[in-house]
């Protein structure tokens, strides 16, 4: 299939059609995405959690972003793939940001990254942009700050709390982002921004009118066990289709079944009497 671009996502936007969106963390996940016709793959910072088993997106870094990345790339090279700036990768100043933000293009060839935070981070955004690059804004509940926000929890859901979700969203379309993901937002709050801003509206746990749709991969297929929120519908339990089929593995092994003779590579004909002769001299 052709690789959808910012302005395809534009036309969907205003011809009301959904736009499909999952996380990819390895090569063959994202071939299978690709196969199955998701629009956009997100190789997020959720690796840390997925991955590498950490407590939370903290401790990832740029290059273990960048490796995961070019496996995403080599997998789905017709699929429009957008990098995730970790945490301290674009905090400390906008140089940080367009030179982090570039190595997800110069090294793994991305179409966009994304970044988390609202008008905090507007220059961030304004210099990544300056250097030829398509942002996607991240507000709602963000994980890197979840410290800040009182720990994994929905935002918006007051008015004084939605009016903030609010100004962050017009503030980074605004500042000239391309995308914008919402995320544990109130499904009346993403509507209204979604039908403000001109840029398309993504959502995970903002509810069915957002213009499209992000779920992490490890989550909808069941393989992630540590929880799962409240916005996930499993389509697959692969975490019980794989400890079933080591549990046999298991047995198999202990039962000696496994190898069973047409696992196993025989010698060729008329080799195997010379080999018979050969190791007598062992004896």
């Amino acid at each position: 299939m052709a690789k959808k671009m910012i302005q395809e996502f534009y036309r969907m936007k205003k011809q009301r059609e959904k736009i499909t969106w999952l996380t990819a963390y390895d090569y063959p996940t994202a071939q299978f995405e690709e196969e199955a016709g998701v629009e956009m793959i997100l190789v997020g910072d959720s690796m840390g959690m997925c991955v590498y088993g950490y407590e939370s997106t903290v401790p990832v870094t740029m290059d273990q972003c960048i490796v995961h990345c070019e496996a995403v790339r080599r997998g789905a090279p017709n699929t429009f793939v957008m990098g995730d700036m970790p945490f301290m990768s674009y905090q400390r100043s906008d140089e940080d940001a367009v030179v982090n933000a570039g190595r997800f293009l110069k090294e793994a060839n991305m179409d966009a990254i994304k970044l988390e935070g609202g008008k905090r981070v507007i220059s961030r955004i304004k210099a990544i942009l300056d250097a030829g690059i398509v942002v996607c804004g991240h507000i709602g509940l963000t994980p890197q700050s979840s410290g800040q926000l009182g720990g994994h929890k929905a935002q918006g859901r007051t008015v004084d709390s939605a009016q903030l979700v609010i100004e962050d969203a017009v503030a980074i379309e605004n500042a000239g982002a391309q995308l914008l993901l919402l995320e544990a937002v109130p499904p009346e709050v993403a509507e209204f921004i979604t039908k403000k801003l001109s840029i398309p509206v993504l959502s995970i746990g903002a509810g069915l009118e957002c213009d499209g749709q992000l779920l992490i991969v490890s989550d909808m297929i069941g393989q992630f066990q540590a929880f799962t929120p409240k916005f996930v519908k499993k389509y697959a339990n692969v975490a019980e289709v794989i400890t079933g089929a080591m549990k046999e593995y298991v047995k198999d092994v202990k039962a000696k079944s496994f190898p069973a003779d047409e696992h196993c590579y025989h010698m060729l004909k008329g080799e195997d009497e010379k080999f018979k002769e050969m190791i007598k001299k062992y004896r």
